[in-house]
């Protein structure tokens, strides 16, 4: 019988969870006939976790491990999960066994209702009050930039209809942006509230340096949402805003000439006047090559620039 379900494990250092997560899901899953897969990817551990993967995977025959050659991150490892899945569902959970298995089949039946993405809502969190309040502040500008909505765009525990996730291809910290990004496909998401316990094993990998890092894929993101596909205007409006710029102070400085209103140095003004012109021109070429890029992109993989959702025919 081919796979139904797919659930993506990222692991890193979590040797003390894995053994209860992998009996946890089983609970999970047993109450219906559900065929599913586990696919664990070990991003190198170093605390013998990938040691208990293979004994999990040697006495399961629905357990898949994946093993990094080094450290690549969290992001990687879901798309690698996700590269490896069989499944019409995909479902990523965290191996520290703060989201909770239990949660999954009610999830599925949300996303049977039509949406293509279910994503969990840890309403009542379990982590320290600096990183809920963080966590409020980044989930709010990230719901507001991106337009999806979500009260929390960080939670893995989210239902994904396979198909969208083949489209999606993930860099840097963008495994938190999934439905920013199949938004922009037209896919549909809805929320939901889930559980959350209390790390009892192992130590949070997370920490406030990847603030600089979120805030990167946030902007890329925005330029992905209005930009994508027409580059040039958002380089062209730089630059055009850069000419303005140019005449407005080429208008002043006329002017000053005229009637003397404040002392300025005429050949350093002439050099910043010519600097910001060079700036504008190299603007308008960047916009140029990427619109070259974004056209190679779409016309090579005969890749379209919209996504159908169905079509109706009358004969």
């Amino acid at each position: 019988m081919s796979k139904y379900l797919s659930i993506i494990v990222p692991v890193y250092n979590e040797a003390e969870n894995l053994r209860l997560l992998n009996d946890k899901i089983k609970e999970a899953l047993s109450s219906q006939d559900i065929s599913y897969e586990v696919i664990y990817v070990d991003d190198c551990s170093n605390d013998g976790s990938y040691e208990v993967l293979q004994e999990l995977a040697k006495s399961e025959e629905n357990v898949t491990v994946v093993k990094f050659k080094r450290n690549f991150g969290q992001t990687a490892a879901m798309s690698a999960g996700f590269d490896y899945a069989n499944g019409e569902i995909i479902v990523p959970i965290d191996a520290d066994l703060q989201n909770d298995p239990q949660d999954i089949l009610p999830m599925i039946e949300k996303y049977k209702k039509g949406y293509d993405i279910v994503s969990g809502w840890r309403k009542s969190r379990k982590d320290n009050a600096i990183r809920n309040v963080f966590s409020q502040i980044a989930n709010k500008l990230i719901s507001n930039l991106t337009g999806t909505n979500l009260h929390d765009s960080g939670c893995t525990l989210k239902v994904y209809n396979a198909k969208i996730l083949k489209n999606i291809k993930l860099y840097g910290e963008l495994h938190r942006f999934i439905p920013a990004l199949a938004a922009l496909d037209g896919a549909t998401i809805v929320e939901m509230p889930v559980r959350h316990h209390p790390r009892i094993h192992g130590q949070s990998k997370y920490n406030l340096s990847r603030t600089s890092r979120v805030i990167s894929d946030l902007l890329t993101i925005m330029f992905l949402k209005n930009y994508r596909t027409k580059p040039m205007h958002f380089f062209g409006g730089l630059a055009l805003g850069t000419f303005l710029l140019i005449l407005g102070s080429l208008f002043l400085l006329l002017l000053n000439a005229y009637i003397p209103i404040i002392t300025i140095d005429y050949a350093l003004a002439a050099i910043i006047e010519i600097i910001f012109f060079v700036f504008a021109l190299q603007l308008i070429c960047l916009g140029l090559v990427s619109e070259i890029l974004m056209r190679s992109y779409y016309e090579s993989q005969n890749k379209k620039i919209y996504t159908i959702d169905k079509t109706s025919r009358v004969e």
